[in-house]
């Protein structure tokens, strides 16, 4: 029987408007003209003009960029332009509400250790509070991580419009997420040897399995240490095609994932890395892109070494960063704000652009499209008031697929409602 209590949270998943479905982007050019456009991908153009067709960039120059004459004009003089931004690890759209205290509004995690086939893209709903949020704060797509177990389960990356998960998904699955922090300790009877032996023994099995594939389906094989569906999601990880994202924070955590990746061969990508800036020079050498949380300073037994400057050490040693806010939903709009603070902290202001714009979209194979603003490439980009990484700033147009999306999401209407009280208040 529901609760006074599960009514109210359900009422509360439901509050937030759906978001608009992302329809084909107008046939007709739209020419941001006046603005300062930051490419990543070059120098900063003064007084830039960037030219939109059909959902991708036709063109990005400067002030004598010719304009088609059927485009649509918007006059950006005194505003900043950047390519969308990549949250590289949230949970966004599998926690409906904002808090996600609820148990209701939570799809983040499948009960179980071993859950490689468990797809997030499936747990999405495109009606989440949380997506128009972090929406208006410039962030167009979201590397969607499950939580939970050892080996979590497959990320997707998905764009924030749509009505549903078809048009929304850029990448499913895009990863696949496998916790080494303290969370997963159970899973190894209480050990972190007894994890990375158990995550060894895991993947030695999906190797015998692919070998003896007939073999496991008919039951005429030793034990496996997973069942098939699992030991078969991991095949892709194995072959190469798929990155996986490793939770870790401690330095022998961190050098555990690279041993291990360097005896399967797989693609790694670190995220949390609390202390990785103790092995920057190996993970620079490996090519690890690492994700990184500014904030992360208080030390635990997790992550004594935590430091505010983590993110510019790995930089300067020539570490892939990525740059995330912590793994959640309803605090993921505040991603350039954790930019910002790595630049507070020694990181240089282009290389935090880079690490919540390009660098992720290249960590999980989307870099061809997203990530940089230039001509071929999605239109996926933002106009700011100023300097993004500045809390001052705010996000005035957002281009998602080449469409103008609304910034209007719960938060805006609250303000609105109750910006001015009656008397009685």
């Amino acid at each position: 029987m529901m609760t006074r209590l599960t009514a109210l949270a359900l009422a509360l998943a439901l509050a937030g408007a759906p978001l608009a479905a992302q329809t084909p982007a107008p046939a007709t050019a739209v020419a941001i003209t006046g603005a300062t456009i930051y490419p990543v991908s070059g120098p900063k153009i003064e007084r830039g003009t960037i030219l939109l067709r059909g959902g991708r960039i036709v063109a990005v120059g400067g002030p004598d960029l010719a304009v088609p004459s059927d485009a649509r004009r918007l006059d950006a003089a005194g505003k900043v332009i950047t390519p969308g931004l990549m949250h590289p690890a949230s949970a966004l759209g599998l926690i409906l509400t904002e808090g996600g205290a609820q148990e209701q509004t939570d799809e983040s995690s499948k009960e179980g250790d071993v859950d490689a086939s468990f797809n997030a893209l499936d747990a999405v709903n495109p009606a989440a509070i949380t997506l128009p949020i972090a929406r208006a704060q410039g962030i167009t797509k979201t590397l969607t991580s499950p939580t939970g177990g050892l080996i979590v389960g497959q990320a997707v990356v998905i764009a924030l419009a749509g009505d549903n998960t078809d048009s929304m998904a850029l990448r499913a699955p895009a990863a696949m997420v496998v916790d080494l922090s303290e969370n997963s300790k159970a899973a190894g009877g209480g050990s972190r040897g007894g994890v990375i032996e158990r995550l060894r023994q895991i993947l030695r099995d999906a190797i015998a399995y692919r070998e003896r594939r007939a073999d496991a389906q008919r039951n005429q094989i030793r034990p496996l240490a997973a069942p098939i569906p699992e030991l078969e999601a991991l095949q892709p990880v194995l072959r190469g095609e798929l990155p996986l994202a490793v939770v870790a924070n401690r330095r022998s955590d961190i050098e555990n994932a690279l041993r291990v990746a360097r005896e399967f061969r797989l693609r790694l990508v670190l995220s949390g890395g609390a202390e990785a800036w103790q092995v920057a020079p190996e993970l620079a050498a490996a090519k690890v892109p690492v994700i990184v949380v500014p904030y992360t300073d208080i030390p635990s037994f997790d992550g004594l070494g935590a430091r505010l400057d983590n993110a510019a050490i790995l930089a300067k040693a020539g570490v892939p960063v990525l740059i995330s806010d912590g793994v959640g939903s309803w605090h993921a709009r505040n991603l350039r704000f954790a930019a910002g603070e790595a630049v507070r902290n020694g990181m240089p202001w282009d290389q935090a652009l880079a690490a919540i714009t390009l660098a992720p979209a290249q960590a999980f194979g989307l870099g061809t499209s997203y990530g940089t603003l230039q001509p071929g490439k999605a239109a996926d980009l933002v106009v700011w008031s100023g300097d993004p990484l500045d809390f001052a700033s705010q996000a005035e147009h957002v281009f998602i697929g080449g469409r103008d999306v609304p910034l209007t999401n719960r938060q805006t209407e609250l303000f609105q409602r109750y910006r001015t009280l009656p008397p009685e208040y």
